[in-house]
């Protein structure tokens, strides 16, 4: 099956950051077969194939989301106004706890319903301890790209109810590694999961970066240098920072993605480079949860990977691409001038920084001949862009928001079309989701 979408404009991201106006993307089954411009185009008359008239368009590569918590969905809302680990200790751990199979399905589809409405094709998730399954299943349904992975945790002083056994840790994740990585597709990956330092112990993140190491494709996804109580336990518990931690127990290279990587020394700055590990960059999360400003500039002028995240919906409460993008770019301009964080920097964190972040920048991330069909339309004649700028990027990352999504393909297939869910029913996940959420109520135990 071969599509031909005519776009008004196509930001590609390719190497040259070619724009194309009036121009053409050829998809074959699940890549895309050609970029066209508005001359190839022409030369397209008899295409065979279905032709779709996006010509009131911007197409752009889907978006890459590289920290989520799709178990978090359901919680939306019931975790405010709390600092880190009050807000893990109070309400998230029992939250998470109290989840069943069912609640946790729930709170996958709710997630990957605004996810894709908002323009995202892939993300890297972080699951939680129990029925990581039902986030696996909810992916594979769904059409969504993911890396995704159970949440380890061996220590838990803040609600000691919730954690297992090391070794129960280690071998739950194994198998479902191996069976992701089994079922051949490519689309969905497997990213091992140890939540962060003061919930693991050095045995775990030892034999995780073992794994990791075993199993090829896959990546070691965890928390680091969030916030500065945190980094107060961990200096307590490890007798350095978090990065050197890591570091030190030889758990950082190219294969490990961070989220946050806020309060980072020097040192640890030059660690990340030396070690190509990537930053994942939540801005939402760290505002509301008062966790402070990652030093981006600093380590984007330092050749470090950075990409975006929204964290979960009870730390931002929204799991919307463009609020990641927006603030990003001006939560540095007050410390490092309003040049800092230009949108076009943005836009790419969002799209091939995300790709590099994932080690797939050879496959998504831009729209390019032999790259997977990840592609989000968008529609920018609304009365929030208007007039709009010559300066597309500029558009997207300060006035553009989830309403502007059009239609959101990955994969060659349509998972959003003409503004609509085409392969999930909204409504019917909405009201399973707020069913859930009552009866989860009733079986949380919060503090």
């Amino acid at each position: 099956m071969r599509t031909l979408i005519k776009a008004g404009t196509i930001l590609t991201v390719d190497p040259q950051r070619s724009i194309i106006r009036d121009g053409g993307i050829v998809v074959n089954e699940n890549s895309i077969e050609a970029v066209l411009t508005a001359a190839g185009v022409l030369r397209m008359n008899d295409f065979k194939g279905e032709i779709i008239d996006a010509t009131s368009l911007v197409a752009v590569p889907g978006f890459i989301q590289t920290h989520i918590h799709l178990c978090q969905t359901l919680f939306r809302g019931l975790a405010d106004d709390l600092e880190l680990l009050d807000w893990l200790k109070l309400k998230i751990f029992p939250l998470e706890a109290a989840h069943i199979a069912s609640s946790m399905r729930a709170s996958a589809l709710v997630g990957v319903a605004e996810l894709l409405r908002s323009g995202t094709t892939t993300i890297m998730d972080m699951g939680s301890i129990h029925h990581e399954e039902e986030i696996i299943h909810v992916v594979e349904e769904s059409g969504l790209r993911a890396f995704v992975g159970k949440a380890m945790m061996d220590v838990n002083d803040h609600y000691p109810k919730f954690k297992e056994p090391t070794k129960s840790a280690l071998n739950t994740s194994w198998k479902l590694a191996e069976s992701v990585s089994k079922s051949g597709t490519g689309r969905i990956r497997y990213a091992f999961a140890p939540r962060f330092v003061l919930s693991c112990t050095e045995d775990l993140l030892r034999q995780t970066e073992e794994m990791v190491h075993s199993l090829p494709g896959t990546l070691l996804h965890t928390h680091a240098a969030e916030n500065k109580s945190e980094m107060d336990a961990v200096r307590s518990r490890c007798a350095m920072n978090n990065i050197e931690y890591f570091n030190h127990i030889g758990v950082l290279d190219e294969r490990t993605c961070l989220a946050h990587c806020i309060w980072l020394s020097p040192e640890e700055i030059d660690m990340m480079k030396e070690r190509n590990a990537s930053v994942l960059h939540c801005p939402s999360s760290n505002l509301k949860l008062g966790s402070g400003v990652a030093d981006i500039p600093r380590y984007l002028a330092k050749g470090i990977t950075v990409s975006l995240g929204a964290d979960g919906a009870p730390c931002n409460n929204n799991l919307d691409m463009f609020t990641e993008m927006r603030l990003a770019a001006l939560i540095q301009k007050p410390p490092h001038g309003p040049t800092s964080m230009p949108a076009q920097t943005v836009f790419e964190l969002a799209t091939i920084g995300g790709a590099k972040a994932l080690g797939m920048d050879k496959e998504i991330g831009s729209l390019e001949s032999g790259k997977k069909a990840d592609i989000t339309l968008l529609d920018i004649r609304r009365a929030w862009n208007s007039p709009a700028s010559n300066n597309l990027c500029s558009t997207i990352v300060y006035s553009c928001d989830a309403r502007n999504v059009h239609s959101v393909m990955v994969e060659g297939k349509w998972l959003v079309r003409d503004l609509h869910l085409a392969a999930l029913d909204e409504e019917a996940i909405v009201a399973e989701a707020q069913n859930e959420l009552r009866q989860l109520l009733q079986r949380v135990e919060l503090q």
